[in-house]
């Protein structure tokens, strides 16, 4: 019986997302002395780079961690015990933040929803207005929700913080969006900005970001939670000379210097416009196939994937599992409210259009191999759309 399996895997999952050759071969670079002259220059190209990718002028710290790690610190640095806190169930992920400032005993006033919406800009207005005393100190979003493809309006929310004339710190996670879609941590007001590598960046997992606003960096000085390998000040002062206070991730970050180069190469807007054709094409398919995407508002569709709920009475579980064993395709699973009720097509990071309609195309196979009632043509429909913006 044969175990191998030809032709590549596709990692269709909305993260880790495939990892291109050349920062394979970047992370395959011989690892040098983290304290040595050698790596000081390349600890500058990414300290540096970071900054544009996240578009700010401010410091951007890079801890070896995951996005969960980058969520820590954003909060252990900035807040107090028992501050209140802001924040918004737009799926599984908002929720797991919310549980983490749960755990470090913050009051969260956590807003619901049936996590087929992003964060209503107007709702944070009107919590913060009532806030007469400023008790809330800080409003976190979940930017792209990776277990929903759902995308909250952030350029929105600062204007809504910013009309209730409120103090509160403004915290986005951008784990499943930075690289992907458009970004703008200085323009748009960031305090903490929360990434990690292993989404549109195109690495391993294993690099966690916090992008540091000066209001954010002056509540770090004053404020009381007890930290020592989240401490950003400790982080800060060795990077002024580009170099960490524990030993960084060596490797991969000769990948993200590799990374910030091909984002840069290709251009951000180029890169954004790319993955926001890919979403199009996307759903196109999944419409063409009679399917409903999970994201109710077209203002907030994602485009790093596409969340597709299954028809009543079939399991999304057993068509990811026939996709896997039949065509070695990889979609992501549901999480959490809406486990084996959806399923997630990535389309984000190293990808082209023939990746794109060769996914579709496993998809289509799929829900004809396990009986889910379809039409057929969702892969036609979104061909002639890529067509359509060839001709153009």
């Amino acid at each position: 019986m044969s175990t191998y399996k030809a032709g590549r895997h596709f990692l269709q999952i909305p993260g880790p997302s495939n990892v291109p050759d050349r920062i394979l071969h970047a992370i395959a670079h011989p690892t040098i002395d983290h304290r040595g002259p050698g790596f000081g220059k390349i600890s500058e190209e990414v300290l540096i780079g970071s900054r544009r990718i996240f578009r700010t002028s401010g410091p951007v710290v890079i801890f070896p961690t995951s996005g969960t790690g980058a969520w820590e610190a954003s909060l252990l640095n900035t807040l107090n015990p028992g501050d209140k806190v802001l924040m918004f169930e737009t799926g599984h992920f908002a929720t797991l933040w919310y549980k983490m400032a749960q755990k470090f005993g913050l009051e969260v006033d956590f807003v619901p929803t049936n996590w087929r919406h992003g964060v209503d800009p107007q709702v944070v207005e009107d919590k913060l207005r009532d806030d007469t005393d400023h008790l809330i100190k800080s409003v976190n979003v979940v930017h792209n929700e990776t277990s929903t493809g759902v995308t909250s309006r952030i350029a929105e929310i600062r204007q809504a913080i910013d009309r209730a004339n409120h103090p509160a710190l403004f915290m986005v996670d951008t784990i499943s969006s930075l690289g992907s879609i458009d970004y703008r941590h200085e323009e748009w007001q960031v305090d903490v900005t929360i990434g990690c590598s292993q989404k549109g960046l195109m690495l391993p997992p294993g690099l966690g970001f916090n992008a540091i606003s000066q209001k954010a960096l002056e509540a770090s000085k004053t404020n009381n939670f007890k930290r020592h390998f989240w401490d950003w000040s400790d982080m800060l002062k060795a990077n002024e000379n580009y170099f960490y206070p524990s030993t960084p991730s060596t490797n991969l970050l000769y990948g993200l210097r590799e990374s910030i180069h091909m984002l840069e190469e290709e251009g951000l807007d180029n890169v954004f416009a790319r993955h926001d054709r890919f979403a199009e094409a996307t759903r196109r398919a999944v419409r063409a196939w009679g399917l409903e995407i999970l994201c109710e508002n077209s203002l907030e569709y994602s485009s790093v994937l596409t969340a597709v709920m299954m028809p009543e009475g079939k399991g999304a579980d057993d068509l990811r599992k026939v996709i896997l064993e039949n065509f070695n395709m990889s979609l992501g699973n549901g999480l959490g409210k809406v486990a084996d009720k959806v399923f997630r097509i990535g389309h984000l990071g190293d990808l082209n259009d023939l990746s794109l309609i060769g996914t579709l195309a496993g998809v289509e196979m799929g829900l004809e191999l396990t009986g889910v009632t379809h039409s057929k043509g969702g892969v036609v429909a979104a061909m002639a759309y890529l067509e359509s913006l060839k001709s153009n």
